[in-house]
């Protein structure tokens, strides 16, 4: 008989499902002229307040955007751009953000159906706002796989914060001790742990393995290796003992 490290598995969305970069920088850098309007100190002043380097086009390791909120965002923008407003530019922002060229950081659609295959809840908690996070998971054919989707405005709370995390338990008959959050942040899996969940990284969002490894039960190189690491222990286990 096989037995799985866990019964559900909640991913992060940006850096996770979705390669970070590749998803996000050259769409920053669309947003940013757009706001800016033409205006190259306004385009400076959002580059800076981002995280973003508008030459390089690519966010900043220790970006405030990579694990902040929709919310979040629009605030640092309102600080950047007198005149405007975060409570304006949220929804804004959310619109644009479902709009975002995505780029899967593996095939996801076979990925998902291998989970659920192994008799696995699936679940998203991000901090993106639902409407992003449910349009990006339509677009990319995989809204269905998941028994729960959660933003950052969905009332639950957002990452670190493990009250979002636990949500998800609680909706799948899950304990915590159960799930494994899967994430390419700090916050994820500081927000697993303290949720009592197992957590893993993965890099294809901006961190480095020397970032998440003293955080994590593991790191792997993006969610594909996942299936694996859920068997691995139960296959070495079941070796030494002859089965």
């Amino acid at each position: 008989m096989t037995v799985l490290r866990a019964r559900g598995v909640l991913f992060d969305k940006d850096g996770t499902l979705f390669g970070f970069e590749a998803t996000w920088s050259a769409f920053a850098a669309e947003t940013i002229a757009e706001l800016a309007g033409g205006d190259a100190a306004r385009a400076a002043s959002l580059g800076r307040a981002l995280g973003y380097d508008l030459a390089a086009r690519r966010f900043h390791r220790d970006s405030p955007v990579i694990a902040g909120s929709t919310r979040e965002v629009a605030e640092l923008v309102a600080g950047a751009l007198p005149g405007t407003s975060a409570e304006a530019l949220e929804p804004w922002l959310a619109a644009r953000a479902a709009e975002a060229p995505l780029a899967p950081a593996v095939p996801l659609a076979p990925l998902m159906e291998g989970l659920r295959g192994m008799g696995l809840r699936l679940g998203v908690m991000t901090n993106d706002s639902a409407l992003s996070a449910e349009a990006h998971l339509l677009t990319a054919g995989i809204a269905e796989a998941f028994d729960f989707v959660a933003g950052a405005d969905s009332g639950h709370g957002a990452k670190p914060d493990p009250a979002p995390l636990r949500a998800f338990a609680t909706a799948t008959g899950l304990s915590p001790a159960e799930v494994v959050m899967v994430g390419d942040s700090l916050h994820d899996l500081v927000a697993g742990r303290a949720a009592g969940m197992q957590v893993v990284g993965v890099l294809t969002g901006p961190a480095l393995e020397a970032d998440l490894a003293p955080h994590a039960d593991a790191v792997l190189r993006d969610i594909g290796h996942l299936p694996d690491w859920l068997l691995s222990d139960v296959a070495a286990e079941e070796a030494r003992e002859g089965r």
